[in-house]
C-alpha cells in the first residue's frame, strides 16, 4: 500500500478505537522502516535491521509499534496486522497459537477486553 496523509491518519484513528476496546495504552506507531532505524536503538533493539521483513512487530518494552505498509497488500491486511500487534501488547504472555488467533479473531469482531491484572500469589500454609 502507499502510504499517504490520508491513510496514516485512518491507521492512528483505528489505533486509537482498538487500543481503548482492548484497554491497553496507546502504542506509538512507527510506518516505515525509515522511522524504525531513526528510532533509538534501545528501543527498537531486536527487530532493528530486520524489521522490513515484517507486516508488523511490537516492541513491547516500550510501547511501540511498527506497521509495515509498504509491505501490506491491502485494507483488510492491515487491520488484521495491526490488530495482531495489538494483541501482543494485551496479552503478552502469549505466544502466537490456536488461543492467540482466537483473540485476534475475537479482536477483529469487536471483542472488549479488560486491563491486563498480574495474579496474585496464594498464600500458602
Amino acid at each position: 500500500m502507499k502510504l499517504d496523509d490520508d491513510l496514516k491518519l485512518q491507521i492512528l484513528e483505528k489505533v486509537g478505537i482498538y487500543s481503548q476496546r482492548f484497554s491497553i495504552p496507546e502504542p506509538v506507531i512507527l510506518l516505515t522502516t525509515k522511522e524504525v532505524l531513526d528510532a533509538p536503538r534501545e528501543m527498537t533493539e531486536g527487530r532493528r535491521t530486520s524489521a522490513y521483513k515484517y507486516y508488523g512487530v511490537s516492541y513491547l518494552q516500550h510501547n511501540l509499534v511498527f506497521l509495515n505498509v509498504r509491505k501490506i497488500p491491502d485494507e483488510k491486511t492491515l487491520e488484521n496486522t495491526l490488530v495482531h500487534e495489538l494483541i501482543h501488547m494485551r496479552f503478552p504472555y502469549l505466544a502466537h497459537g490456536k488461543r492467540f488467533n482466537k483473540l485476534v479473531r475475537q479482536g477483529l469482531k469487536g471483542k472488549t477486553f479488560s486491563p491486563y491484572k498480574k495474579r496474585s500469589k496464594i498464600p500458602s500454609f
